[in-house]
C-alpha cells in the first residue's frame, strides 16, 4: 500500500547543498541541509520499498539516513498513522453526505393465525416490500461540520508527528554513526597504545640482555603492556555495540555470523552554527513539528467542544425514497404497489439529564489541558535548545585545548624515549609520557565525538537539520515566518555554512 499523498507531500523538493535529501514527490516535500547530515535522494515509494535485511561494505552518513527513513519502525509505524486517520476522515465525512440504502422484507404467517386476525377466510398470509431510501442530515448543531474539521486537524497533527519522527531518526543515526566512528578511532588509539608498550618491552628486554638494566624494567614494561590491552579489546567490544545499534536502528539484521557486515566511512569533522542562542530557542519554538502537532491538538479540542455543544440544538433529517409492496391478496411482483414516501424528522432534547453539560464539561477540561500540555513542550524545547548549545560550546573548547594538548604529549614521549635512550631518563617517564599521549588522543576523540552528536541533537531541538515546505495551516506560521525572514535569527541558508 502506498502512502497517502499527504505523506509524500510532507517530504521536500530541494536541498541547500548538492547532497541534501530530495523528496519522493517533487510537489513539496523535506530538505536535509549539509551532507554531513545524511541527505541523499529517497525513493519513490518512501517508506514502502522491499525492506533491505542485509548491508554489506562501505556505509557513508547519506547512504545510512536513507535507508533509516525507508525502513526505520518509528518511521513506518508514523506512515501507517497518517493512512489510519485519513481513513478516520473519511469515516466522519460520511456523516455530512447522503445516504442510500436499499431495504428489503418478507413475511409469513401461520394460515391459522392470519385467518382469526382478518376475521375471514383465504386472507394473504404472505408479503413483501422493497425501498430504496435516502437519509440526509439538514441540521446537527454544527456536530457534523466540527467533527470533520477536528480529523482533519488530527490528520495534520500526525503529519507533524511524522515530521518530528523522521527528524528524531536522522538525529539518531547522525549520533549512532559518529559513535561508530568514535569507536573505531578508540580501536587506533589502542592498537598505538600497545604498539608502544610493546615496544618498550623490546627495548627493555634487549637492554636487560645487554646487561644494562636490571630484570625490573622488563617486568614492569610486560606488566603495563597486559594493562593496556584489555582497553584494546574495550575497544572492539564498543565498536561491535556501536554497529549493532546503528542496524538495529536502520533496520537491518547481522551477518550469518550475529556481526554487522558494513562499515562506517567519514570522519568526525567539527562544524559550527552562527547562531546566538536566543535566536536558537526562537527557532526551536517556531519551527519545531512536535511544537506544530501539540497547537494543532488545541484546535481539535476546540472543534470538538463544538461538537459537545451541539447536545444543546435541535438535529434536523430529511429522509425520502421509493417502495414496492406485495397487494393485500396477491404475492405478484406485477400486482405490486408502487409509491415514492418524503418526511422531515427532528428532535430536540429538552433535558438530557445534564449528559451535554457533563461532555462540554470534559471538552473544556481537555482545551486547557491540551494548552497546559503545549506551554510545558515549549519549556521542554527550550532547555533542549540550551542543553545542546552548553554542550556544543563545552566539547568545542575540549577539542580545541586537546588539540594542542596531543601534540605536547607526542613530543613530549619524544624525549621521554631518547633521554631513556641517553641513559638520563627513567622507564617510568617513558610509561608516564605513553600514558599521557593515551588519555590526551583519547580525550579529544570523545570529545570530538560528543560534539557531533550534539550538534546533530542541536539541529533536532532547533528543528533545523530538515527543512520542510509547509502544506498545512499552522496556528503559528507567522512566528516562523517572522523568525526566519525579519532579522531575529539568520535565513536558513545562512544557519548551515561551515
Amino acid at each position: 500500500m502506498k502512502p497517502h499523498p499527504l505523506v509524500t507531500c510532507a517530504l521536500l523538493c530541494g536541498a541547500v547543498f548538492p547532497s541534501a535529501i530530495a523528496a519522493p514527490n517533487p510537489a513539496a516535500p523535506v530538505k536535509s541541509n549539509e551532507s554531513e547530515r545524511g541527505g541523499t535522494a529517497l525513493s519513490s515509494e518512501f517508506g514502502t520499498a522491499p525492506r533491505v535485511r542485509q548491508l554489506s561494505g562501505q556505509v557513508t552518513l547519506s547512504e545510512a539516513v536513507n535507508l533509516a527513513l525507508r525502513q526505520n519502525p518509528e518511521v513506518l509505524r508514523a506512515l501507517r498513522e497518517i493512512e489510519r486517520a485519513r481513513g478516520r476522515v473519511v469515516e466522519v465525512r460520511a456523516q455530512a453526505l447522503p445516504h442510500l440504502s436499499l431495504n428489503t422484507a418478507y413475511d409469513q404467517m401461520d394460515p391459522k393465525l392470519s385467518m382469526f386476525g382478518a376475521g375471514r377466510i383465504g386472507t394473504q398470509n404472505k408479503s413483501w416490500s422493497i425501498s430504496l431510501d435516502v437519509k440526509q442530515v439538514l441540521y446537527s448543531g454544527g456536530k457534523v461540520s466540527a467533527s470533520i474539521e477536528a480529523e482533519r486537524l488530527s490528520q495534520d497533527a500526525l503529519y507533524y508527528t511524522l515530521r518530528d519522527t523522521l527528524d528524531k531518526v536522522v538525529s539518531q543515526v547522525r549520533q549512532q554513526f559518529s559513535s561508530v566512528l568514535a569507536t573505531r578511532g578508540l580501536i587506533g588509539v589502542a592498537e598505538e597504545s600497545v604498539e608502544l608498550a610493546a615496544q618498550q618491552l623490546r627495548d627493555a628486554t634487549n637492554r636487560f640482555e645487554a646487561g644494562t638494566v636490571p630484570r625490573f624494567n622488563v617486568l614492569r614494561a610486560e606488566v603495563e603492556l597486559a594493562s593496556v590491552k584489555p582497553g584494546l579489546i574495550r575497544a572492539k567490544n564498543d565498536y561491535l555495540i556501536a554497529r549493532l545499534q546503528l542496524a538495529k536502528t536502520l533496520g537491518i539484521d547481522a551477518a550469518p555470523d550475529g556481526k554487522p557486515s558494513f562499515e562506517c566511512i567519514g570522519e568526525l569533522q567539527i562544524s559550527y552554527r552562527p547562531m546566538p542562542l536566543v535566536d536558537a530557542i526562537s527557532l526551536g519554538r517556531a519551527r519545531r513539528p512536535s511544537l506544530k502537532s501539540q497547537r494543532q491538538q488545541i484546535l481539535v479540542e476546540k472543534e470538538r467542544l463544538t461538537v459537545a455543544r451541539a447536545g444543546y440544538k435541535p438535529q434536523v433529517y430529511v429522509s425520502g425514497g421509493f417502495k414496492k409492496v406485495s397487494s393485500g391478496s396477491e404475492l405478484s411482483y406485477n400486482d405490486a404497489l408502487t409509491g415514492y414516501f418524503l418526511g422531515i424528522r427532528g428532535s430536540w432534547n429538552i433535558f438530557d439529564g445534564l449528559e451535554t453539560n457533563g461532555q462540554v464539561a470534559q471538552a473544556k477540561a481537555k482545551i486547557e489541558s491540551a494548552i497546559v500540555t503545549y506551554e510545558d513542550a515549549l519549556q521542554s524545547v527550550e532547555l533542549e535548545v540550551q542543553k545542546a548549545f552548553a554542550d556544543m560550546q563545552q566539547y568545542r573548547e575540549t577539542v580545541e585545548s586537546q588539540q594542542k594538548n596531543v601534540e605536547q604529549a607526542r613530543e613530549a614521549l619524544r624525549l621521554s624515549q631518547e633521554r631513556l635512550g641517553a641513559g638520563a631518563g627513567t622507564q617510568l617517564e617513558v610509561l608516564d609520557a605513553r600514558v599521557a599521549l593515551t588519555r590526551a588522543r583519547t580525550t579529544e576523540l570523545q570529545a570530538r565525538a560528543d560534539y557531533v552528536r550534539t550538534l546533530a541533537d542541536f539541529d533536532r531541538a532547533t528543528a533545523t537539520d530538515t527543512v520542510y515546505v509547509e502544506v498545512f495551516k499552522d496556528p503559528l506560521a507567522a512566528l516562523e515566518k517572522k523568525a526566519l525572514h525579519k532579522g531575529k535569527v539568520p535565513d536558513a541558508a545562512d544557519l548551515f555554512k561551515p
